[in-house]
């Protein structure tokens, strides 16, 4: 068992990702409103905190592996488990909504909120209500989605910034290119089209 994975993204499905690492391909349920903060294209690399749930049948056993982009979701999933009318099935169908949203709703004791979540109904509303209102203040700060950057990145893009990843070039590094040439050159479409705008910006950068 483990409790983070790092490697790259194979495959994006609904809530489900498929992330290589070592040869090997795990597929790692991810719930809706952290399936947004993830990135789309196959090749990108991807690190997850993880939460695996042994399932046992009969003889055998089977781990399902939740995802989450930074510790404090996981641990505020794990929050939520805690409370006995509450499973992992449950609390990710649950994070349909951010995180901080209903956690501010448990410390509100919302449970109007609550019961519009899939899976919660009016007694598990009172159940994570009676169980960690009070308890919740540091998820309250967990963000919704990355930080926004200056001009939201399109699909092309993405795609580019996987090919320049997979070119060895740090992340950070490869978003603030792809950054700059589309602020230089908004009128861009396609992926193509921007590496090579990238190419040829490059000399004029190194040089700067």
């Amino acid at each position: 068992m483990f409790s983070r994975i790092s490697g790259t993204l194979v495959e994006r499905s609904g809530e489900t990702v498929v992330v290589e690492t070592g040869g090997l391909g795990y597929e790692i349920v991810v719930p809706t409103s952290i399936a947004s903060k993830l990135p789309a294209v196959p090749g990108t690399p991807l690190a997850l905190e993880i939460f695996a749930q042994l399932q046992i049948d009969g003889n055998a056993g089977r781990f399902t592996y939740f995802g989450f982009t930074n510790p404090i979701e996981r641990e505020f999933f794990e929050a939520l488990i805690s409370v006995a009318s509450i499973g992992p099935k449950t609390a990710a169908r649950a994070f349909s909504a951010p995180p901080a949203r209903i956690a501010r709703a448990i410390d509100e004791g919302d449970h109007a909120f609550l019961r519009t979540l899939p899976g919660i109904g009016l007694q598990k509303a009172r159940d994570i209500v009676a169980k960690l209102q009070g308890k919740v203040t540091r998820f309250l700060l967990i963000q919704d989605s990355p930080p926004a950057s200056a001009r939201p990145i399109p699909g092309f893009a993405e795609e580019a910034l996987a090919v320049l990843v997979q070119l060895a070039y740090k992340r950070a590094e490869a978003e603030a290119m792809v950054s700059r040439t589309l602020e230089a050159a908004p009128q861009i479409r396609d992926a193509e089209t921007l590496l090579a705008e990238i190419y040829r910006r490059r000399p004029l950068e190194d040089a700067s």
